[in-house]
């Protein structure tokens, strides 16, 4: 791992070799180990390092393959082992079975979208150039990992998706992820096998003893993809982007803002509503061309903007704000799997997944075995407002993996606060840890004078939070309403050991060559 966190060693030791599994997740399934002694997935050749620890051939292999090869060389190869491909003069009738990736080989895949890197670095000003302080709170996780993420929200969750069933990968949080950050030899190059597998078993939590399954025909798969995608033996990474909690610290940052510099928050999708005598006085006369006309409902009223609290030549409409980039962050994880599948010499290959909302959705009548989403029914309107807020709202799996909102959260206010504990509390994610915050630093005391410099919400901002919070669940009985709570990008990314042959037989093999070499190294 890149980073190390500064402060006294951690009391707790790891070993990856009897790490303990998440509960809820049973023991891999026998034929699952007979399949990997088949393919050599735990005897592939191996090397004595300096500490003593024995190290698979493949690993170092991994290790050294350089960055630029795999930028250049990534392409996308589609067809897995054991697939017939029917195409003319091209067609190729494979005399292999499927070939399941192995234990070792999902675990580098897995650790790569969940593993912790070490601490951000807070390396910006504090004040602008007004003078006025600046934000400098605005990360939900103090903790990294190995994808740029909006406010480091790391709100990308992967579901994985194999022969096996269904499985979420929950990255270590808290102190758990500081001990593993502590116990394990700070590059990835370093680690044995069993601290690969080690690591990925505290990440799965079962989901479903099936596959995911549903029909081969269109909306659910596209006409090119219905034969390859989801194929027996193929691991899958399906990336849901959970947008509550960054969608009320987005609104946080935006009202840390100086006194008089904060946004207007308009609900873009409804004309202006009075709730007073006043303001509706103030429609009227907008309405006669003698005041301003006001179009849209500024949420909070008249009363807010008056105030001077906001700054009304700022404003900030919800539907524009949609997801606000926080899916961003799910891209990088896919490129990031996509250079280390060509490293480790997989097929990779990017395409669009079962569509929603399906794919949250298990019905055994309609032959739908998705990820047993919770959907949430919107409020109904006179005038239907746009989707998402008119459809179902997937808010998460009940106890497995929820969203910032009812019925997760007794009310939004909850939400609100939840989000504030995650940030500034002693055993939060954030800022009220003063040991995980410095870790980047030279010098605690760095670490102290930026935290007692930087602005931190008041409880006019947090009042004002829950008022947009409570205005966007009461009016659409959602939340978000303008993007849905879990957000899907439409693609997943599979993972396959090759059909060699098909390749060997038709293509050039400077196009394969990685792949080529994978059997030798990784499960000769």
């Amino acid at each position: 791992m890149s980073d190390d966190v500064s402060g006294p060693a951690m009391t707790g030791t790891f070993d990856a070799r009897l790490a303990p599994r998440r509960a809820g997740m049973d023991a891999w399934p026998a034929d699952r180990v007979r399949r990997e002694h088949r393919h050599g997935g735990l005897t592939m050749s191996a090397s004595a390092t300096d500490d003593g620890v024995t190290r698979p051939q493949a690993l170092a292999d991994l290790a050294s393959y350089p960055f630029l090869s795999a930028l250049t060389e990534r392409r996308t190869r589609r067809v897995p082992r054991g697939l017939s491909v029917d195409a003319g003069s091209l067609s190729h009738a494979s005399s292999s079975e499927p070939a399941p990736l192995s234990r070792l080989e999902e675990a580098i895949l897995i650790t790569c979208v969940t593993g912790i890197t070490g601490s951000t670095t807070h390396d910006g000003p504090l004040t602008g150039a007004n003078g006025q302080t600046e934000l400098g709170t605005p990360f939900l996780n103090i903790m990294g990992r190995t994808a740029s993420s909006a406010e480091n929200a790391q709100a990308t969750h992967f579901f994985m998706i194999n022969d096996d069933g269904i499985f979420l990968l929950r990255p270590p949080k808290g102190q758990r992820a500081l001990e593993l950050l502590r116990s394990l030899p700070r590059q990835w190059g370093d680690w044995t096998e069993a601290d690969w597998i080690g690591v990925a078993d505290e990440c799965l939590v079962r989901v479903s003893n099936r596959r995911l399954d549903f029909p081969r025909e269109w909306p659910y798969f596209l006409d090119r993809n219905r034969r390859m995608s989801n194929a027996p033996g193929t691991t899958i990474f399906f990336p849901v982007v959970d947008c509550t909690w960054q969608y009320i610290n987005a609104i946080l940052s935006l009202l840390t803002d100086p006194s008089g510099m904060r946004p207007v928050f308009l609900d873009d999708w409804r004309t202006f509503h009075p709730k007073n005598a006043s303001e509706w006085m103030a429609k009227l006369a907008g309405g006669l061309g003698i005041g301003q006309k006001i179009p849209y409902h500024p949420i909070g009223g008249l009363d807010r903007i008056r105030s001077g609290y906001l700054d009304t030549g700022c404003q900030a409409p919800l539907g524009y704000g949609n997801t606000l980039r926080t899916d961003q962050e799910a891209y990088f994880h896919l490129q990031n799997l996509m250079l280390l599948g060509q490293s480790m010499g997989l097929g990779g290959w990017i395409h669009s997944a079962v569509l929603a909302p399906y794919i949250w959705q298990q019905d055994d009548a309609k032959g739908w075995h998705g990820l047993g989403f919770r959907l949430q029914e919107p409020k109904r309107h006179r005038s239907w407002p746009p989707a998402p807020a008119s459809q179902a709202n997937p808010v998460g799996i009940d106890g497995i993996l929820e969203g910032l909102t009812p019925p997760y959260v007794s009310s939004m206010d909850e939400a609100v606060e939840r989000v504030i504990e995650a940030k500034f509390s002693a055993s939060g994610a954030a800022y009220g840890n003063e040991r995980v915050f410095a870790g980047p630093y030279r010098s605690v005391d760095d670490a102290r004078a930026f935290l007692e410099r930087a602005s931190l919400p008041g409880p006019e901002e947090i009042a004002y939070t829950k008022e947009i919070c409570n205005y966007i669940w009461d009016t659409y009985g959602r939340f978000p309403a303008h993007v849905d709570a879990f957000h899907t990008l439409g693609t997943w990314l599979q993972f396959a050991h090759l059909e060699q042959d098909y390749y060997e037989r038709f293509f050039d093999p400077s196009h394969y060559a990685r792949q080529a070499g994978h059997d030798d190294l990784w499960h000769g």
